[in-house]
């Protein structure tokens, strides 16, 4: 099944002429990250490829321009997202997915909407792609890597890995005295739950 109804090839070409070579090669190593953890927990490996390759597709805009997208074309941005410049882009590489790549899958579509913030109740296929955003190999710092990877090949390795993505996430944000998203706590509460009951 085709994913977007450009090729690999093509994709590739528009991500290089519209990213700084530091997220291009970033999007590349997600894609290939995305693709192994799809391997290692029985999903669609073309499908996370493809999802992990253009989630980052809008990162290069500027706020102005991302701002623009939101206000025009989308209605699920609430104020916290949209007041933080980092996570504009999710949202915003939604968009382009959909319009610019054609692509019509919704898990794919939600698992780039989310790959910043994430969301409560996220499926597998939505968690590999976040995951995949903040381990890949290529520009992710190996210390980082190495804390959130211990857990994947444990009962509920899935989870606990996004758990330990929060609380690294959760950590840095106090360090640099910056606000916490309500739905951060909410999704760490959700998985601390989850994975203590289990």
């Amino acid at each position: 099944m085709d994913y977007m109804k450009l090729s690999i090839e093509q994709a590739c070409k528009w991500l290089k002429e519209n990213l700084n070579e530091k997220r291009y090669q970033h999007s590349l190593g997600t894609a290939e990250c995305a693709k192994k953890l799809a391997q290692q927990f029985g999903l669609n490996e073309e499908k996370a490829y493809v999802a992990g390759l253009l989630h980052d597709c809008a990162k290069c805009f500027t706020d102005e321009k991302l701002l623009e997208i939101i206000d025009n074309y989308l209605d699920d941005v609430d104020n916290d997202e949209r007041s933080n410049k980092k996570t504009l882009h999710a949202p915003g590489s939604f968009y382009v997915a959909k319009t610019v790549f054609g692509v019509t899958d919704l898990e794919m579509l939600s698992s780039i909407r989310w790959h910043t913030l994430g969301k409560l109740d996220m499926t597998d296929f939505e968690k590999i792609i976040f995951l995949a955003d903040k381990i890949e190999l290529r520009t992710r710092s190996e210390e980082y890597r190495k804390q959130i990877t211990k857990n994947l090949d444990s009962d509920n390795g899935l989870n606990k890995a996004i758990l330990e993505c929060y609380k690294e996430t959760i950590k840095s944000l106090v360090d640099r005295n910056l606000k916490i998203c309500p739905l951060t706590i909410q999704i760490y509460n959700q998985l601390q739950t989850f994975l203590n009951v289990n």
